[in-house]
């Protein structure tokens, strides 16, 4: 397995593929909660991503806006997978995308040499917004325009699967 990309090996990709970024270092933030504290200081959507599996093995990157509440229990159905998508635990998480929980990001799919990843993006965060995720650790933001963010997952070979993801039904309880 290679070694996973290291964030700074990152942005040379990024600065290779003509692709310009921003970047904000600052306390590690596992959390969206945790990251909140840093609105303000990064323009643009910010994201929560996930890393999942279904009941055959195939794996998923669903990267969504920050508040977008996923419905996981019809999640599967929107994507074609089969059976309920469940997370992958931090052990496989490593394995395929060479990083930890807590810095789950779109990039790394570079780290996917495999293919063995589909990359999944909400809707939501296709309406020329900057979009912001973690460089592969979880202690700097990276901002990047959204049409070169699909550039830079197109030319690791990760054609992202566009989609409106499903939300949960309003129990009442929110709001």
């Amino acid at each position: 397995m290679p070694t996973p990309l290291s964030p700074d090996a990152l942005i040379a990709k990024l600065e290779g593929l003509g692709i310009a970024t921003t970047r904000l270092d600052h306390v590690a933030v596992f959390t969206v909660a945790e990251s909140k504290e840093l609105r303000g200081k990064v323009p643009g959507h910010h994201t929560k991503n996930l890393f999942l599996k279904d009941k055959k093995g195939r794996l998923f990157l669903v990267s969504a806006l920050e508040s977008t509440r996923i419905d996981l229990k019809r999640l599967h159905e929107r994507l074609g997978a089969s059976g309920r998508l469940s997370f992958g635990s931090a052990e496989l998480l490593m394995e395929k995308l060479g990083v930890t929980p807590g810095s789950v990001t779109a990039f790394a799919v570079a780290n996917d040499h495999a293919g063995e990843v589909t990359m999944v993006l909400d809707a939501a965060l296709m309406d020329g917004e900057r979009l912001n995720f973690h460089p592969l650790v979880n202690t700097a933001t990276l901002g990047i325009a959204r049409d070169d963010m699909l550039a830079f997952l197109r030319a690791t070979g990760h054609e992202p699967m566009i989609v409106a993801l499903p939300a949960p039904p309003d129990d009442g309880q929110n709001g």
